[in-house]
């Protein structure tokens, strides 16, 4: 199999996997992904959706393990810091939670660029600031007719 071919298995297979995650068949993501592992590409990625899945599954240790994991492939893996500090927060331990959160938010101060954002999230994004925007024009209207009537 040529490196073009895996990438796209591999693609392929991480984006199954998110699926199986949110049907809750666990244990079926695991299996894909650990089984994606033998390509060689794509680990800190891979890891990091092995740690979701654990996540959700509670198998806190697991994915505190592919979090890890994540981290050493890519030390500027900014879900992975984070990720795996809501997993020591789970598991009670708050100061390696809050120094992995805040390491977190510092590298994607650092490198914003790194940062994912799921098509979803960034619809839910949109959908607020068009809120917040209709929202502000309501409110300058408001304030307009009162400073109006009041005067």
């Amino acid at each position: 199999m040529n490196s073009e071919d895996k990438h796209a298995e591999v693609e392929h297979a991480l984006k199954l996997a998110e699926q199986l995650r949110q049907e809750k068949r666990y244990d079926e993501g695991v299996a894909l992904l650990t089984d994606m592992l033998k390509h060689g590409i794509e680990q800190a990625q891979i890891y990091y959706r092995l740690g979701n899945i654990y996540y959700d599954a509670q198998k806190y240790e697991h994915a505190e393990r592919a979090y890890r994991r994540a981290i050493e492939y890519d030390p500027l893996h900014i879900n992975a810091h984070y990720n795996l500090g809501v997993v020591y927060r789970r598991q009670g331990r708050i100061e390696e939670s809050l120094k992995l959160r805040r390491k977190a938010n510092e590298l994607a101060r650092r490198h914003p660029e790194r940062i994912k954002i799921r098509s979803d999230q960034l619809q839910q994004a949109r959908r607020f600031a068009h809120w917040m925007l209709i929202a502000s024009f309501a409110l300058i209207a408001v304030l307009v007719l009162l400073i109006w009537l009041l005067s």
